[in-house]
């Protein structure tokens, strides 16, 4: 019996060691394992669990959700937003020397607007200029602009949720520039879109992509016929489709012939919105097949001018109903604003209007410039009906 027990003790040892030499190159790690592991929560219906430290998914108010199952979604729209300044320069910039003025506290362009994007499902802005310390590239241009990376918090603290992308001063700081800046937006969770790429927000399951072009003389043929076919090949893969164009000319208020044609063959093609800018000036309001064409939104915080001689500007806001693959628009209304707090110069900080007066002059100057325009809407209301 002593002799089996003695053999049996032998090659244990020897399957052991044999176990050891077979390990022992690898590194093994021992996790104590929770008696009473924690359990993620079960998705919410209609969207996926929230991880530890994750953002909640957009969603809209339990009010604009139907019985019949559609999302009314709320759009917000403003005009061109450059921060920052001409690093070629000496001295303190504009925006500097507001900063200074505000205490430096960065927010303060987004302390009267704040609250109406806060309200709305996706504020899209023209973000016209670069959050880079890249070198100047445009070295031989009268304007560049550029802003340090971390004031991205204005757009991010401000609820921007999407920019356009495409504008005459995003490569005023050369390839590495713009390339820091999509960094800096994507790593902030901001949308953006740009000629070659579609930028996409979901809210509700809903998804909104944004395309985004520049409109110059000699692209006029070439975007009659890629436009289209971008706006086709975006509707078959999202819900809802919005257009961007920077296009016309400086001061101009109201739209030339090649933006018309551009914007109607947009909407022809499956757009669900277009949004123009460039002019620095508001242009009319088309409504053209049930949908709506923003011909220019003006300036929003704009630091490239501390007294532009025209400060009046608005707020676009619409509604769009969404149900499976059926878009319908559900109204629109204007928020007549000034791009400044002050009358007397430029703070940079878009400022609503509460003195009638002044509502009426934005919303005159649109009706009169909209002559001529054939879907031109005829009413500019500034709440919802």
């Amino acid at each position: 019996m002593k002799k089996w027990i003695v053999i049996l003790l032998a090659l244990c040892i020897c399957c052991t060691a044999q176990i050891a030499g077979v390990f022992a190159d690898e590194e093994v790690s021992l996790v104590d394992l929770d008696p009473n592991p924690t359990t993620t929560p079960a998705p919410q219906e209609g969207g996926e669990a929230q991880q530890p430290g994750e953002e909640p998914a957009p969603s809209v108010p339990p009010e604009r959700v139907f019985k019949d199952g559609t999302v009314q979604l709320v759009i917000t729209a403003a005009g061109d937003m450059t921060i920052g300044g001409d690093v070629r320069k000496r001295g303190d910039s504009l925006f500097t020397r507001e900063l200074k003025r505000q205490d430096g506290d960065i927010h303060f362009l987004m302390r009267n607007v704040r609250e109406i994007f806060e309200s709305d499902d996706m504020s899209i802005v023209n973000f016209e200029g670069t959050l880079t310390t890249a070198p100047v590239y445009k070295t031989n241009n009268q304007f560049v602009f550029s802003a340090p990376p971390e004031y991205v918090e204005i757009l991010k603290q401000g609820s921007i949720e999407a920019v356009a992308l495409e504008n005459n001063h995003v490569f005023d700081h050369g390839q590495a520039g713009l390339d820091e800046t999509k960094a800096t937006l994507e790593q902030a969770g901001i949308v953006w879109s740009d000629s070659q790429h579609v930028g996409v927000y979901t809210v509700n399951n809903v998804s909104i992509a944004m395309l985004t072009y520049q409109q110059y003389r000699d692209k006029v043929e070439e975007l009659l016929v890629k436009v289209p076919q971008d706006v086709q090949n975006a509707k078959a893969l999202y819900d809802v489709v919005i257009v961007s164009f920077h296009w016309g000319q400086e001061l101009d208020y109201k739209p030339n012939k090649n933006q018309i044609n551009l914007g109607r063959a947009t909407i022809d093609a499956g757009a669900d919105l277009v949004l123009g800018h460039h002019s620095h000036r508001i242009n009319p309001i088309e409504k053209y097949k049930d949908r709506y064409i923003v011909y220019s939104l003006g300036n929003f915080s704009f630091a490239g001018n501390n007294k532009p001689s025209d400060m009046s500007t608005f707020l676009f806001q619409v509604r769009l109903n969404v149900k499976g693959d059926t878009v319908e628009t559900a109204g629109f209304r204007i928020i007549p604003s000034r791009i400044s707090s002050k009358s007397d110069y430029n703070d940079f900080a878009p400022t609503p209007f509460t003195d009638q007066r002044l509502i009426d002059n934005v919303v005159n100057m649109l009706l009169k410039n909209s002559k001529g325009l054939e879907y031109a809407v005829d009413y500019y209301p500034v709440d919802w009906d």
